[in-house]
């Protein structure tokens, strides 16, 4: 609907223009302060030039009115435009805020957790932000691939490989164990040792130099608990990339380095100059051993993604990676290629209380908060939603227990049951959709209008929550479009009134923007409660 306003307003003006909402609905549905970036164009005050430009819209069948108020330009929409939006949305569901596919390709890569454990809840929330802003982008038309970056190349493998020997040992054999001061835990390591020991023989259990070939064989299982729980999100990747099949490239990776004088070594490592782009200090790329680092890998890895020939890359990364951010751009920058074409965008942990108390950890993992667990208790549409609530990069506490409640303090409950009252009115009026599609908004009073006009916002919800990689401006709109649905029906008799088929149109437009709107959170709405 803005789109529309928008190539209307600067078709008439034949100037581009700048749409705001009034936050007081009375003055109109959008505004423009066209006229104050125009007055020293034309040496004429803002207020002259808004009347002069108001003037041009008299004629105008998608404005009711159109006036200047102190240099600023107000429209209200008619009743036939909005009329006109709501018939067509109504018949067309699936293209509804949807938008003409993009020319622009885009690599969004998220999670990418270590392939050593199951997935705990603070890859929960970069991984719902990451498939959030998959689902939104290609509805807006952007092509995105999305991929998980497996970290299955150094200290971290040969970890697990001796953890899986030591839960054996321990757990299967009930030995006496002395545990190193870092390794993994939990019931999934015992798990994933009966399968090795049936695969390889008891032997090798107790072999120190097959760790890193039980890290390798378990590394796939740990892959198929990760994918599992991921889909249990409704969360699936279009491409995975191993960061062990990636360095045998380092050599070719390195010379492009060497060939921008961006490599130099010193006490026997060999660092990358990153302090020329920004960086705090230059970093190590290969060891004192020859091995190259993990940063090596990132840059192979990033040197790969632009070779696939992306228009924009967007990784999501933990918070605690805030300080790799330049080192990893400036990386780019050496090699060749545009860092402003990568977006980081950081998640921060979250913090989950249950009755008040923190939520408990889980005994399968061993010392952190399972997001399996988490889809279990509350369900992926709860959990998919509450992480929706904040922008990403802020902290987030919440109590599950909320969402046991049946009431407007429950997000996910209030927002499913508008959409579930609205099939109510529908069952008590013992009509169809069919039934009202052809009816008239004329005499449709100021708050059904006012109802309508909310529900046609969602694709401009979407663009703004797109373009500023903030998923909670999305929530936010359901919400407050669920409040209004609620106000809208506790203020006016529906079923039986004479407005009934009106109000009925005007509330199935609301429910189809809160259908589509929770579609692309990954979440199904309710038609019953």
């Amino acid at each position: 609907m803005q789109n529309l306003v928008k190539e209307y307003i600067e078709n008439i003006l034949e100037t581009s223009v700048v749409l705001e909402k009034p936050k007081d609905i009375s003055f109109g549905h959008y505004a423009t302060p066209v006229a104050f970036s125009l007055a020293k164009e034309l040496r004429k005050s803002p207020m002259i030039i808004a009347d002069e430009l108001a003037s041009k819209f008299d004629d105008s069948s998608m404005f009711e009115k159109v006036e200047a108020v102190k240099g600023f330009i107000n429209f209200k929409l008619s009743n036939d435009f909005l009329q006109s939006l709501v018939d067509n949305a109504l018949s067309n569901e699936n293209t509804f805020a949807k938008e003409t596919k993009k020319d622009k390709k885009i690599l969004l890569e998220y999670v990418s957790a270590n392939p050593t454990g199951p997935l705990h809840i603070g890859h929960a929330r970069g991984a719902i932000q990451g498939d959030t802003i998959a689902r939104v982008g290609r509805h807006l038309g952007f092509d995105i691939t999305t991929e998980y970056y497996i970290n299955d190349a150094g200290s971290q493998m040969d970890m697990l490989g001796l953890s899986i020997c030591l839960a054996a040992q321990e757990f299967i054999y009930e030995l006496d164990v002395e545990y190193p001061e870092t390794y993994y835990r939990g019931d999934y390591l015992t798990d994933i040792a009966k399968v090795v020991i049936e695969k390889f023989g008891k032997d090798v259990i107790f072999d120190e130099a097959k760790h890193k070939e039980i890290a390798f064989f378990a590394k796939d299982l740990v892959m198929d608990i990760i994918v599992s729980d991921l889909k249990d999100l409704g969360i699936e990747f279009n491409t995975f990339v191993s960061e062990k099949s990636l360095y045998p490239l380092w050599e070719e990776t390195k010379k492009v380095l060497e060939n921008n004088d961006s490599l130099y070594t010193k006490d026997e490592k060999v660092w990358i100059r990153s302090t020329n782009i920004g960086d705090d200090v230059d970093r190590v790329v290969v060891r004192d051993n020859g091995i190259p680092t993990y940063l090596a890998g990132d840059i192979i890895y990033h040197k790969n993604k632009y070779d696939r020939g992306f228009d924009e890359y967007i990784n999501i990364w933990g918070a605690d990676h805030h300080g790799y951010i330049k080192r990893v751009k400036a990386a780019i920058e050496f090699l060749g290629n545009d860092s402003k074409k990568l977006e980081v965008l950081l998640s921060q942990m979250v913090s989950l209380l249950k009755g008040g108390e923190p939520y408990k950890m889980s005994k399968r993992a061993g010392n952190v908060i399972l997001m399996s667990d988490i889809t279990n208790d509350i369900g992926s549409d709860a959990l998919r939603f509450v992480f929706l609530t904040k922008k990403s990069d802020t902290h987030l506490e919440f109590d599950l227990d909320r969402l046991t409640n049946q009431d407007s303090s429950n997000p996910i409950f209030y927002i499913n049951y508008a959409h579930a009252r609205i099939n109510q009115v529908f069952k008590k009026a013992e009509l169809t959709f069919d039934d009202i599609k052809d009816e008239s908004f004329e005499n449709l009073n100021q708050d059904g209008l006012n109802l309508i006009y909310e529900s046609l916002l969602l694709g401009s919800v979407l663009n703004e929550a797109f373009a500023k990689r903030e998923m909670q401006k999305i929530t936010e709109y359901l919400t407050s479009l669920a409040a209004s649905i609620h106000k809208f029906y506790n203020d006016y008799k529906v079923v039986g009134s004479a407005e009934q088929n009106m109000y009925l149109k005007a509330l199935s437009m609301s429910a189809m923007s809160i259908r589509v709107g929770l579609d692309l959170l990954g979440i199904k709405a309710k038609d019953k409660m």
